[in-house]
């Protein structure tokens, strides 16, 4: 049999396993959601990304067969568009999420409001299943807007559908990452890499990770109705994932303990500004340690207690943040 012949073949075998299914995914063309998409697709799940641009989301298209991943419009503060979004669709999952407020992209528009429009929706159209991604340090009484919202979007998805399952992820890595990248870059062009709050311990959990569990409750794997802590298989501090970010771009930069105080008093001068480093909300969330908790631990509420094996970070940074290196992927070239 001819390579050519062989590839037809398991393109043909592909198309038949195609699903009947599809799924909705809110939020499904950013860092998280092309990751969950790929998990859905090798599944068979005819996916249907809901995003804002759908003009911005043909990257999605490669990552499954022809005609099983279609791009719709859609915008949580516009219920219309969330129900269009839904029709047919057999399974929901809401990705959506920002770091920091833009326009009418407010925190409670989008993860208070947003969650709680889509939970409503996902019910009203008869849909048993929705998973709802979350973050770890989700908090009502928090200081943070950005913890505060996330909690009030969960109180919301589970009042409108108690069944839903909910993922709160420490801070997630991977190759389009928002954390390792930024601070990477920070690293080329600045003399020093800031740490602020440099004890604040994260649980960094590989985004691949996050998007297999999301694939296992789609497929009905796991126990619904529960709210899952995902982290990897080892706690750093804020100093310590700088180190690694020193070590894998092959540079030397000092790490600067910065104090909370101070970084806020310079986060409410310049955080309005483009581009802005940190902003005054995210200080308010590095005064908590964000990890997996005893209790989600205890109760098998993990990766590991649904039988993901965490990723380690050294197993997936070098194959990213070598860009950053002075000389990229020639960095450690021989010199003869």
């Amino acid at each position: 049999m001819t390579r050519r012949r062989a590839r037809q073949e398991e393109r043909v075998a592909m198309a038949e396993a195609l699903k009947d299914e599809i799924v909705t995914v809110f939020g499904g063309s950013g860092f998280l959601g092309r990751h969950v998409v790929r998990a859905l697709a090798k599944r068979g799940y005819r996916i249907r990304p809901a995003v804002r641009r759908p003009d911005l989301a043909g990257h999605l298209q490669p990552l499954g067969m022809a005609g099983q991943i279609l791009p719709v419009q859609a915008n949580l503060r516009y219920p219309a568009s969330v129900a269009r979004a839904l029709e047919g669709a057999s399974a929901a999952i809401n990705l959506v999420g920002i770091l920091a407020p833009t326009g009418r992209q407010s925190f409670e528009a989008v993860q208070a409001g947003g969650a709680r429009t889509v939970a409503e929706a996902v019910k009203a159209a008869g849909i048993a299943t929705l998973v709802h991604v979350s973050a770890i340090g989700a908090d009502a009484n928090s200081p943070s807007a950005y913890a505060r919202t996330k909690a009030k979007g969960e109180e919301a998805v589970k009042a409108a559908m108690p069944g839903a399952t909910i993922f709160r992820p420490s801070i997630v890595f991977g190759p389009e990452d928002g954390f390792f990248n930024r601070f990477a870059a920070i690293a080329r062009m600045s003399p020093i890499l800031p740490a602020f709050g440099a004890d604040t311990r994260f649980q960094p959990v590989f985004v691949g990770d996050v998007a297999e569990a999301i694939a296992r409750a789609i497929d009905g794997t796991i126990a619904a109705g529960r709210v899952y802590e995902l982290g990897g298989p080892e706690t750093k501090t804020f100093r310590e994932c700088l180190a690694l970010v020193n070590r894998e771009t092959a540079r030397t930069r000092p790490i600067v303990g910065v104090p909370l105080g101070l970084a806020k008093t310079v986060a409410r001068l310049t955080e309005w500004l483009p581009g802005a480093p940190v902003t005054v909300d995210q200080l308010l969330l590095l005064e908590k340690d964000n990890v997996v908790s005893a209790e989600a631990t205890a109760e098998g509420r993990t990766l590991a207690g649904i039988g993901i094996r965490p990723t380690n970070l050294e197993a997936i940074l070098p194959t990213y943040l070598y860009r950053f290196r002075k000389h990229g992927q020639f960095d450690a070239r021989r010199i003869a």
